[in-house]
């Protein structure tokens, strides 16, 4: 309730990289602890009451490791779906394609006009050119936010949500 949690959190992952045991802070351990809370409550005051260390630290560790077959994985998908839409882009907007763009749409699942202009050094109109395009194909879906137009990768920002809602047991490779 306080944060304590997820500063804790943060500056393991943290550790990690300064360790060079993982190069990026990709690893999201707040899902695997709120999916086990009751576990991970219950072992957390088993180290304050009894100083019992090795539980909690083997769960800590099964959460890395299943978080890293599920961050894999989504690494996987992002991947695959950056190339589907690479070649739509290529094959459907051919003028528009650049990797600079594939980047951009790929590094934010929205974007705002401004944005993609900045990035990609292009003027307005063209950005406009660009957003409308992107959107006709059904690469964006643009949705108006007060007086500005928001442009969101749907498909990306769906992959995102989809693995919120799985459990880490579901992104677990298959036992042979």
């Amino acid at each position: 309730m306080d944060g304590n949690g997820r500063t804790g959190r943060i500056i393991n992952i943290l550790y990690l990289v300064k360790e060079e045991l993982l190069d990026t802070p990709v690893l999201y351990l707040s899902r695997y602890i709120n999916q086990n809370k009751a576990d991970y409550y219950n072992m957390l005051q088993a180290v304050r009451d009894k100083d019992e260390w090795e539980a909690w630290i083997l769960f800590m560790l099964d959460g890395v490791l299943k978080t890293s077959y599920q961050t894999i994985q989504l690494i996987k998908d992002i991947r695959q779906l950056m190339q589907v839409h690479k070649e739509k882009l290529r094959n459907e907007l051919p003028k528009l394609y650049s990797q600079d763009l594939l980047n951009h749409l790929f590094n934010h699942p929205y974007t705002k006009p401004a944005f993609l202009g900045e990035e990609l050094k292009i003027t307005r109109p063209t950005v406009t050119r660009y957003l409308g395009e992107l959107t006709r194909v059904g690469i964006l879906s643009m949705h108006k936010i007060g007086k500005h137009n928001l442009y969101i990768n749907d498909d990306l920002f769906n992959l995102l949500h989809n693995v919120g809602a799985k459990t880490i047991k579901e992104s677990l490779p298959e036992e042979k």
